[in-house]
């Protein structure tokens, strides 16, 4: 089945920006009811992307693109294909209830109509991002969720912290933006195409290619910053500064998915090399282990998830690098369970924080008999999770354990990893879903209560589709997951998922070890914490202010260094640069003119050329700034005069009303100087700008001999002679080029004496005000 076109695609993108710009005028109105409201833009589009989920598993693609930039095969296109929409799905159907949430958990803040607008952007973002099929149209929704997640990271932006660390988000992952930016380039280069379906299905092998490294180090950085992989890792547990409903959607199914997103994307093009696989599974298994441990390191629930996060994001990585059917496969209903399970769970801390006035594990405890939904969706999301079945975290993990039964080396050390991490992730689990609700109830800085619907909704429906995707797997599998991985592989994929647990099976046994493995730490994770605490860990956020310190320090240095203020100085280094970009390449180059004749001329035309070589000597020899000026204006003029006589009559006009214009300029500007006083100067100044002057001369005749040499070229002057009349209306070949053919250089050059005309304008007016 070949690609359709749906234009849904096209109100399924622009509807979350629309309501962006509504959505303060909306809270305006109805307070934090709009939260009510605006969620149902997500929600549409979740129904709209629903339907076309049999179009999709029948093996189709939906396809809609517009022209942008024929000439250089540039459109803005868009696919629905199983991996977008995935992603899409994730993104509209948790964002709706985010979006719920928010209305009751800011409710009053000040500013809830701004992150109203600002979670709106975020969405949309996201949404082109994952449905962007143009590389430059991936780049830009790419670079508009850096900018959003910017604006929500810092929304409280009277705390420091909250706006270092949107600064820093916006740093780390915006140099990852400029690296997919030059990838989408050097691909298009590389293939002729744009478009990731049509550099996926090239005959190009890029694997092959010598440029394939250069490509894959850009998009590894891409999706290393983006999806917080070691040591870029660091932004991520500062993202937690935003409020709680956009570390919900940020860690779930937004932002931090872009990378992994990216990765599974360009899977068919560039995937399966041993430098893919080795890259990926290494820093992959790296971010596992080092966010689970850093999870349990932390008190704070929020940190916890998020720390968990970053372990999860490696895991995609690790398994996306894999590459395999059944790790693709795994990838994939990872990614939809940790979407599920983690969005409730950041949802439920929420909620306890805003009903206990506190997110400290230690200080929390007896919660259940108070909080008692909330209790149920922790402990569903948890099982989630933890990997239990049915629920469809344990899918998850069975799938990536499948995937490693190769038994070779790089596997079994790659199934340890897994087993250690998702140990680890399995005790954070029970410790966030559990242990906040069990034991005797703890006094708190606000007593709990039951948290109202638009609280506990999200946290509950994300729970029991947990349960009810693991009952429907079969479904699942052909509908979602099939079209999703077959998309990320390049070719047919049918996962053949089932709930059994068969006890003489391997993947049993390696579950069975992560469930006493994650129970064992969870049993001891106080004395676990405290030995994780003593040790002393390398910091890759304090490297991050040290670099950007020094950034600081030397950029100050530099400005002192060239910014100095001395506008002799900077003629000096400009003038200098000019003759040697002039002098050295004829020079090395070997293009020096030969000396030309002495050309034939009348009395009248040496008399001009004397003219003018007399007052180039006035300028030289003033030894007052008036004399100066009137000398300047009688050498232009007699410039004006040589091309008055040489058949320019339109330059010599020219020439003579600027010559008049400067030299009025001039005087009325030195009107507020003394102009009869001489400006003495030390030989050594003298020397150096002469020795200036008479270089750039000399490089600027050199370049002009050099050019008349050459044999002239007619195609340009044959052009304008055709084309000025019948396309721009004019017989004047010289206005016509200023005009029209470079009318946009004039303007700028107009714009730049305006400008320049205003300053001096404003200097003028503030040395009188001064004066005054």
């Amino acid at each position: 089945m070949g690609p359709t076109t749906n234009m849904a695609v096209l109100p399924i993108i622009l509807a979350p920006f629309l309501a962006a710009g509504l959505a303060p005028f909306i809270h305006r109105f109805l307070g934090q009811w709009a939260g009510w409201v605006l969620a149902i833009v997500p929600a549409v589009s979740f129904l709209l992307l629903w339907q076309m989920l049999g179009p999709v598993a029948a093996g189709g693609a939906i396809k809609v693109a517009f022209e942008w930039g024929p000439t250089h095969g540039l459109a803005l296109s868009f696919l629905i294909d199983g991996l977008s929409l995935t992603f899409a799905l994730t993104i509209t159907g948790i964002g709706a209830f985010i979006l719920i949430f928010s209305g009751a958990y800011l409710g009053g803040h000040a500013h809830q109509g701004r992150f109203f607008a600002f979670i709106m952007l975020f969405m949309g973002a996201m949404l082109g991002l994952v449905l962007a099929d143009s590389g430059v149209v991936l780049y830009v929704f790419w670079e508009l969720t850096t900018l959003a997640s910017f604006l929500l990271i810092g929304f409280d932006h009277h705390r420091e912290a909250a706006r270092r660390a949107a600064f820093q988000a916006f740093v780390v992952t915006g140099i990852g933006g400029l690296a997919l930016l030059a990838a989408a380039i050097l691909l298009q280069r590389l293939t002729g195409a744009w478009e990731m379906s049509a550099i996926n299905a090239s005959t190009v092998n890029l694997v092959a290619h010598p440029a394939y490294v250069v490509v894959l180090v850009l998009v590894l950085l891409a999706a290393f910053t983006k999806s917080a992989q070691v040591p870029f890792h660091f932004w991520l547990p500062n993202a937690m500064e935003a409020p709680t409903p956009v570390s919900a959607f940020l860690h779930s199914a937004t932002m931090v998915q872009g990378g992994v997103y990216l990765l599974l994307r360009l899977h068919p093009a560039l995937g399966g090399s041993a430098m893919w696989t080795g890259v990926l599974v290494v820093f992959g298994g790296a971010t596992l282990l080092w966010g689970a441990i850093g999870a349990l390191r932390q008190t704070d629930m929020k940190q916890m998830l998020a720390q968990t996060t970053i372990a999860s994001l490696g895991l995609l990585v690790l398994l996306i690098g894999i590459g395999t059917e059944a790790a693709i496969t795994a990838a994939i209903i990872y990614f939809l369970a940790h979407a599920l399970y983690k969005a409730g769970l950041f949802l439920i801390v929420g909620i306890i924080d805003h009903e206990t006035g506190t997110r400290e594990l230690t200080g929390l405890g007896g919660l259940r008999d108070h909080m008692a939904m909330t209790f149920v969706a922790a402990v569903l999301a948890g099982a989630s999770m933890f990997g239990l079945p049915p629920l469809l975290g344990y899918f998850a993990k069975d799938e990536m354990y499948v995937a490693l039964l190769s038994g070779d080396a790089m596997a079994t050390a790659v199934i340890a990893a897994l087993v250690i991490g998702n140990g680890m992730l399995g005790a954070v689990a029970l410790a966030v879903g559990l242990r906040p609700f069990m034991g005797s109830h703890v006094a708190t800085p606000r007593e709990p209560h039951r948290a109202p619907v638009a609280l506990i909704a999200g946290p509950l429906v994300f729970a029991l589709m947990g349960i009810i995707a693991g009952f429907a797997m079969n479904w699942l599998a052909a509908a979602v997951l099939g079209p999703a991985a077959s998309a990320a592989a390049g070719a047919l994929v049918e996962p053949h998922l089932s709930v059994g647990l068969n006890p003489a099976g391997p993947v049993f046994w390696l579950s069975l070890a992560t469930w006493a493995l994650g129970g064992l730490l969870f049993w001891r994770l106080d004395s676990v914490r405290t030995a994780l605490s003593s040790a002393k860990w390398p910091s890759a956020d304090a490297a991050f202010d040290v670099i950007i310190f020094g950034m600081i320090r030397f950029s100050a240095g530099v400005t002192r260094l060239l910014h100095h203020g001395r506008l002799e100085r900077y003629l000096v280094v400009v003038f200098a640069m000019l003759a040697i970009a002039l002098i050295v390449p004829l020079w090395s180059l070997g293009g020096l003119p030969q000396w030309p004749r002495w050309p034939r001329l009348m009395f009248y035309e040496w008399g001009a050329l004397a003219v003018a070589a007399a007052g180039v000597l006035a300028v030289v020899l003033a030894r007052s700034r008036l004399s100066a000026i009137i000398a300047l204006g009688i050498q232009g003029f007699a410039v004006a005069i040589i091309f008055l006589l040489f058949g320019a009559p339109d330059l010599s006009f020219t020439q003579f009303m600027v010559e008049v214009l400067s030299v009025v300029i001039l005087a009325l500007v030195m009107t507020r100087l003394r102009l009869d006083t001489e400006d003495p100067r030390e030989f050594e100044d003298l020397a150096r700008d002469g020795t200036l002057a008479l270089l750039c001369g000399l490089g600027v005749t050199a370049f002009l001999f050099a050019v008349l040499e050459a044999a002239f070229d007619p195609r340009l002057s044959e052009f304008f002679n055709a084309n000025s009349a019948p396309i721009a209306h004019g017989r004047n070949v010289v206005n016509v080029i200023i005009v029209d053919f470079r009318g946009l250089d004039t303007l700028g050059e107009i714009s730049v004496v305006l400008t320049a005309g205003i300053a001096i304008l404003s200097l003028v007016r503030a040395a009188r005000g001064k004066a005054s």
